[in-house]
């Protein structure tokens, strides 16, 4: 069952505007069976450009039902349908804020008509409504209105209902996206037996090439929601491509982010390949210069120089250096964002008293430059983290010597003990580097583990 809705707003802004106007069409495959529309007051004035637009001013709306008042209408019709959109993120995500403002959990499966256009009438101009139907000679009466929309949003449907010979939309005559009828080479026995836990999947094309590896805390609802995301082209793409499917179990889900890691930059599947490139190639330096004070920098990584914290972009670094200034109380000066002459741009505005550059004030301005560091930096030189395993009577053991990531491996409960060579030898070796090391400092920053084992 599907549901083609289209809706006109205040504006552009899911989380500031609100909603004027909704047309819902239920659909069950074959043609129309339900049909609402509904003028919607946003409690607010319609901006001038708005109404240019659409035509719907103040005095429509003004009479008009407030979204809480037919909120329950929406929420029967949509139930157990897809929700289907031109855009569908634009329609989705103001109908899921209207339903969070009431505190209602609006969830209810995708499907883009704008995505599935583009993959099944491929090389038009534009596939925006209005070009798209103009092209397909699809009549859109009233539009910019909701109704009209819509209605022109179901013909575009039903054309590519009729060319949809690769069943991504149906398959079997059966309605909706259930995970069994997503894709004709996964049966939904392998679907049904994938387990619940936390580790790293494969997918694999029909030729056995490894197209995609992912990470997950239940590997099952992860790759029932590969099969189900139809907002990508990409998305789109790879679920139509999926052959065979494998995982490993980790448990640990510190372990399933590095291996997912290693994985990547192994193999540099096709469908990773934006994970591939956006590494983290620029890093934050400290510098202990000739004036005495501690500076910072942020600049890109090269095989000579070690970072204290590493970054997918410049941008990052400097703003992470822009917080540790007003955080840590910094000179701009001596972190790199302040290359002006005389003094800095914190204590013009009087946010500091420009003495930090006085060989006086070395000593209180280095404790807080190094409390920087210290932040950026593990609590102990070696260690290891120990957490949850792959089954319960088992724990994870990821080893971290003199700062440098050292792998990972599995030791039995019985076995544990803090034994500090027992936990060296279940550990089997694995490559360190720049992500690896941001990887892990953030998931201790954010997260906790069983226990920290320092030797």
């Amino acid at each position: 069952m599907f549901t083609i809705i289209d809706i006109e707003t205040t504006g552009s802004n899911s989380k500031s505007d609100k909603i004027t106007e909704i047309a819902i069409f239920k659909h069950d495959g074959k043609a129309v069976i339900e049909a609402y529309s509904t003028l919607i007051n946003p409690e607010r004035r319609i901006p001038f450009y708005i109404t240019e637009l659409t035509g719907i001013d103040d005095t429509m709306v003004a009479d008009a039902p407030k979204f809480y008042e037919v909120a329950k209408k929406i929420v029967a019709l949509t139930k157990d349908a897809v929700f289907v959109a031109h855009n569908v993120g634009f329609d989705y995500n103001f109908i899921r804020s209207e339903f969070k403002s009431l505190g209602y959990d609006f969830n209810r499966p995708k499907l883009c008509t704008v995505k599935l256009s583009r993959l099944l009438i491929p090389g038009k101009t534009s596939y925006s409504l209005g070009k798209l139907c103009k092209a397909l000679g699809i009549e859109i009466s009233h539009r910019h209105r909701a109704e009209g929309d819509a209605m022109a949003t179901v013909t575009l449907f039903e054309m590519l209902l009729a060319r949809d010979q690769g069943n991504i939309i149906f398959h079997g005559g059966k309605p909706g996206l259930l995970p069994s009828h997503l894709n004709s080479n996964l049966s939904p026995e392998v679907i049904n037996a994938l387990p619940t836990k936390t580790g790293v999947y494969y997918f694999f094309n029909e030729h056995h090439e490894l197209i995609y590896v992912g990470k997950s805390k239940n590997i099952k609802s992860r790759i029932r929601a590969h099969l189900n995301n139809f907002d990508h082209l990409k998305a789109i793409e790879l679920r139509n491509e999926i052959t065979f499917i494998e995982y490993v179990i980790t448990g640990s889900e510190l372990i399933s982010m590095l291996l997912e890691s290693a994985e990547i930059k192994r193999h540099k599947p096709y469908f990773n390949r934006a994970q591939v490139k956006s590494g983290f190639n620029y890093g934050v330096f400290s510098d202990f210069l000739i004036d005495g004070f501690i500076h910072f920098r942020a600049g890109k990584i090269s095989g000579k120089n070690h970072p204290l914290a590493v970054f997918t972009s410049q941008n990052q670094a400097k703003g992470f250096l822009s917080r540790v200034t007003e955080e840590f109380d910094l000179c701009p000066k001596f972190t790199g964002l302040d290359y002006t002459s005389g003094p800095c741009m914190r204590h013009l505005m009087q946010h500091c008293n420009g003495n930090c550059h006085q060989k006086g004030q070395q000593e209180d301005y280095n404790a807080r430059a190094m409390a920087v560091i210290k932040s950026m930096a593990y609590d102990h030189f070696s260690f290891f983290i120990i957490d949850k395993g792959r089954e319960e009577n088992e724990r994870s053991v990821i080893k971290i010597e003199k700062g440098k990531y050292m792998g990972y491996g599995y030791v039995s409960d019985t076995k544990l003990h803090d034994n500090i060579e027992v936990l060296k030898k279940c550990i089997s070796p694995e490559e360190d580097n720049h992500e690896v090391q941001q990887i892990i400092k953030g998931f201790l920053k954010r997260n906790t583990v069983e226990r920290v084992i320092p030797y």
